[in-house]
């Protein structure tokens, strides 16, 4: 199945404990809700949805609702305010914000649902949108990033957008992934329009476009009989001397426990490597133990490039930022400022915005 699908970027912020206080979350969510209602208002709900895309746009809102620029926590605070300040209007401003935070992310396909009265689509392509998003940068882009923290933003007209973010447990850092799905395109072919990232690593890009071979090869194997065909080249692999270029091991690959996610594939056969990544139960590990066979068995290696395009520059709580993009930081800054300036909130509370917005960018 194919869908509409541009990520627009993905941001590396350094892990930082504790929550907004309440006193600051309460504002936070009043600013929130006054800065979308004039987005909306002026220029569309999917305007929204382009701007919570971008990332550079994104940090700048969390600096303008008051969170540090570069902690972690400005995605899941942002978006938890942006959520709980458009409550009970969605249907009003055609807007609509599901998912969230570790158990609340995966009530996102519920949520989406039980607003299928308020929409004009079926609701089905924008639950597959928001599972083949969660799946692509778990599975198909293993970047050593355990996704925690989802959110997908929609209009009644079907328009979505997803921001979610990922953990590293070694670095200690997460990575923020920003998708739009405002025109026709491919969800496992360099579905990347812009990726911001501090840290570059060799990963396992199974959507790169040198990747195209790999994923051809990766959907035959796994539609073979797995008694017959891909349990025997697993067992191979364990006589072969692995590249030392990637991170990808054998001894995490256990034939035993692939089997049964094996038998599902052969049993559904899918046409291609976005159907096979659907599928129920294909997770990281299925994944590495077919990109393996393909690149050390049939010759056809996936790429191990990680899709970075440029980065932010982090320090400690009192750093400046460095903008990947001016002209985009301005543009964003400027939309920002005049949002606040409209926004129905007391004059103290719009100087401290504006002040925080200025502080950010300078």
């Amino acid at each position: 199945m194919s869908g509409a699908a541009f990520r627009t970027g993905i941001a590396n912020m350094p892990l930082h404990y504790g929550k907004a206080p309440p006193w600051l979350f309460q504002r936070m969510v009043k600013l929130a809700r006054e800065i979308t209602l004039f987005i909306v208002v002026e220029f569309g709900p999917e305007e929204m949805l382009r701007r919570m895309s971008d990332p550079c746009w994104f940090q700048a809102f969390g600096c303008v609702l008051g969170f540090d620029w570069h902690s972690s926590g400005v995605t899941t605070t942002a978006c938890g305010a942006l959520k709980e300040g458009l409550k009970g209007l969605e249907p009003d401003l055609g807007l609509f914000v599901a998912g969230g935070k570790g158990s609340t992310s995966r009530r996102t396909p519920a949520e989406i649902e039980a607003f299928g009265d308020a929409i004009s689509v079926d609701p089905s392509p924008l639950i597959y949108a928001s599972r083949m998003a969660a799946k692509v940068d778990n599975a198909a882009l293993q970047d050593g990033y355990q996704l925690y923290h989802h959110v997908f933003l929609f209009t009644k007209g079907g328009s979505w957008a997803v921001v979610q973010q990922g953990m590293n447990e070694v670095n200690r850092y997460a990575r923020r992934y920003h998708w739009l799905g405002e025109s026709v395109a491919d969800f496992v072919c360099e579905p990347h329009a812009a990726i911001c990232s501090q840290g570059r690593g060799e990963v396992l890009n199974l959507v790169a476009n040198e990747s195209n071979a790999a994923r051809s090869t990766i959907t035959s194997i796994a539609t073979e009989q797995p008694t017959e065909g891909v349990l025997k080249d697993i067992e191979r692999l364990k006589t072969l001397d692995l590249p030392r270029r990637h991170y990808i091991s054998v001894q995490d690959i256990h034939p035993d426990r692939l089997n049964k996610s094996l038998v599902v594939i052969y049993e559904r056969q899918p046409k291609g490597f976005e159907e096979l990544l659907s599928i129920e139960g294909v997770g990281p590990k299925t994944v590495r133990a077919l990109s393996l066979i393909s690149e050390l068995v049939y010759g056809t290696p996936p790429s191990f490039r990680d899709p970075a395009r440029y980065s932010f520059t982090h320090g400690g709580k009192d750093g400046y930022p460095f903008p990947v993009d001016r002209q985009t930081y301005d543009r964003s800054i400027q939309l920002l400022a005049q949002a606040v300036q409209k926004a129905r909130v007391d004059n103290t509370e719009k100087r401290e915005a504006l002040r925080r917005l200025n502080t950010a960018f300078r």
